[in-house]
């Protein structure tokens, strides 16, 4: 293996890792936080940190002519994603809301397929009926009590919102600079879920202690800054069908770590429908080689 190959392996490997630890951290934190409150605030530092390493090129920016895609952006990725993120942590174990919201890369080969013209695969459409039927063998929990169906619909609006952002910024993503991007969209999207949270709840009812203290500082720093750095990086370098092939990782950890450390349920519903997720995730990430499906675009 090169030095260039061993250093993306390690990078996407850091972002795996990242993405998935910091589902059962944020639900540690959330006890001690309002929810919009937390999401805000997490979302503002990492804004602010991102800005702050990309300020030597500020003038890639282009205010003028790229703030409709700044705000769209920001409310895509940030003010929606961010925010149903973690008010659906309060519904669900940490684990079963990663799974969900990993179905994102489904939700992205349909859309991208809708709306910018990608070809369709056979694996690609079979992976979206099995990952369909994932979420509901898990929804049948909420039917006897065991699972929040309104977690489960969050959980649904969170993927939804991220795979319609990341749809919105690859598009646009010819007009302005990604790195920028994705420092403002987090930075704007941080400020009004702030004032949101400041408004609908109460600042007093943060506890400073150390689980709240872990999340804020983990998802400021890691999970946007050095998260969407990596990410970034790796896509202007070529690398962005291998961070798409290893994202069915992160469910794993995810549970793997809910489990061991905050002793989330593990049921065999929960398994089964984790089972097909993935494996509706494999098949639309490992679906190059097969057979396409064309879609005419009408105007």
């Amino acid at each position: 293996m090169s030095k260039t190959q061993l250093k993306t392996a390690l990078a996407i490997g850091c972002l795996v890792f990242i993405w998935g630890i910091s589902w059962p951290i944020y639900k540690a934190a959330l006890p001690f936080t309002p929810p919009l409150l937390f999401a805000g605030m997490r979302a503002l530092m990492g804004g602010v940190l991102l800005a702050a390493f990309l300020l030597p090129t500020w003038k890639k920016v282009n205010w003028h002519e790229n703030w409709r895609i700044y705000c769209i952006a920001a409310l895509l990725n940030a003010i929606c994603f961010y925010g149903f993120q973690t008010v659906g942590l309060i519904f669900l174990p940490s684990g079963l809301f990663s799974v969900l919201v990993f179905f994102q890369p489904v939700l992205i080969a349909l859309f991208a397929w809708f709306w910018l013209g990608e070809q369709m695969s056979v694996l690609k459409m079979v992976g979206m009926i099995v990952g369909f039927l994932g979420i509901l063998i898990i929804s049948l929990d909420g039917f006897t009590g065991e699972i929040s169906l309104i977690g489960v619909m969050v959980a649904l609006l969170a993927a939804t919102s991220w795979a319609l952002g990341t749809i919105y910024v690859k598009k646009e993503s010819k007009r302005a600079d990604a790195l920028w991007m994705a420092a403002l969209q987090f930075l704007i999207g941080g400020v009004i879920l702030t004032i949101m949270g400041a408004v609908t709840e109460n600042l007093r009812d943060i506890v400073w202690n150390t689980p709240y203290l872990i999340g804020l500082v983990f998802g400021g720093v890691f999970g946007v800054t050095v998260a969407f750095t990596l990410y970034f990086r790796l896509i202007n370098a070529g690398d962005a069908s291998k961070i798409a092939s290893f994202t069915f990782l992160v469910p794993l950890i995810a549970v793997l770590t809910g489990a061991v450390f905050l002793n989330e349920p593990f049921t065999l519903t929960l398994l089964a429908g984790l089972i097909l997720i993935v494996l509706s995730i494999t098949f639309v990430n490992f679906s190059g080689g097969n057979r396409k499906l064309k879609r005419k675009l009408t105007a």
